[in-house]
């Protein structure tokens, strides 16, 4: 098709050699790199004797001396001169790559000079997964679609090991708690500074409380019960005595509540402050319960602290439980 039209250029444009002009050429590059969006000169270099002379895309005529036959307003005659014929496209899309041909006549003779115009993309993340929540235990997958030209290698990355996996799609088989953190989509295709973004992942799992100490304290002292349970979304804290009586503040007690803890904080220690207490950490995912004694240094009980309510009862562990799965 292309040698048709140029065989059809030259026969429309040859009316015999009248007012040839003197002119260098010199040969056009193979390729030429331009990436999308920038502007490309494409010049051609004469060095014969010159009648006619056109460029063309693929079998599209573009401009024949100084006529423009091109409906794009972005391609512009730059020189039509003694020794430099080239044009110039603004804003160079994708759709603009392809094989450019410089065709004039010379000496009777039709000569031609080609270059193919190569239009690069910057890789780009044009998709990737949301945020992610999850409960310890299930599957997780999380995906990054990346375009660019050439087409463009896409990599994840998790923060907390460095640890790369290939690919537009990670999956991770029943998800741990430790495994909780950020994974980062990479995309690059050597154009331009790798395009990158993040995806959190919040893995849900019920309380484990963490440490339980027996407190010694004197009479008309202050003292602390300390309750820690880690746990995703934060655990809500509750406290019982021995008796099962829920702990209320009072002008001796203080209950403080903070993200990972609960205190239970005596201003001035008595004689009825002394005894079992329990600890009782939930969510919506379950509860774990630890049992911890107040005692007046020298004497004896009959326990120590313990983690799951060993002192304070499976009845109490049981219906706390059942009352934490009615709720949700």
């Amino acid at each position: 098709m292309l040698r048709h039209a140029l065989a059809l250029l030259l026969a429309l444009l040859w009316k015999g050699p009248t007012g040839a002009q003197a002119a260098e050429f010199g040969h056009l590059p193979d390729n030429i790199t331009v990436l999308e969006g920038e502007n490309v000169v494409l010049r051609c270099k004469i060095d014969e004797e010159v009648t006619h002379k056109a460029w063309l895309n693929r079998s599209n005529i573009l401009f024949t001396g100084t006529d423009k036959w091109s409906l794009d307003s972005r391609v512009s005659l730059v020189n039509n001169n003694n020794s430099d014929f080239s044009i110039k496209i603004e804003r160079v899309m994708v759709a603009d790559e392809g094989p450019y041909t410089c065709s004039f006549q010379a000496k009777n003779q039709p000569r031609t000079a080609h270059v193919y115009l190569i239009v690069q993309v910057p890789a780009r993340i044009v998709n990737i997964s949301q945020d992610k929540s999850v409960n310890e235990g299930d599957d997780v997958n999380l995906f990054c679609l990346a375009v660019g030209r050439p087409e463009p290698t896409v990599t994840w990355k998790d923060f907390r090991y460095g640890l790369m996996s290939e690919g537009e799609f990670l999956e991770i088989t029943e998800i741990k708690r430790h495994q909780a953190e950020d994974f980062e989509c990479i995309t690059n295709n050597g154009v331009a500074p790798p395009d990158t973004y993040r995806v959190k992942v919040t893995v849900n799992y019920p309380p484990v409380i963490t440490d339980v100490k027996n407190m010694p304290a004197q009479l008309g002292k202050t003292a602390i019960l300390r309750c820690e349970a880690m746990a995703v979304p934060t655990a809500s804290f509750e406290w019982y005595r021995d008796d099962r009586r829920p702990v209320e503040s009072d002008n001796t007690l203080k209950i403080k509540n903070e993200k990972t803890r609960s205190l239970l904080l005596f201003t001035n220690v008595t004689e009825k402050h002394f005894g079992n207490y329990t600890c009782f950490a939930s969510n919506r995912l379950g509860a774990s319960n630890a049992s911890m004694l107040l005692f007046r240094p020298g004497a004896v009980y009959g326990g120590a602290a313990s983690l799951n309510g060993r002192l304070s009862g499976v009845g109490l562990w049981f219906c706390l439980s059942i009352s934490v799965l009615m709720k949700v």
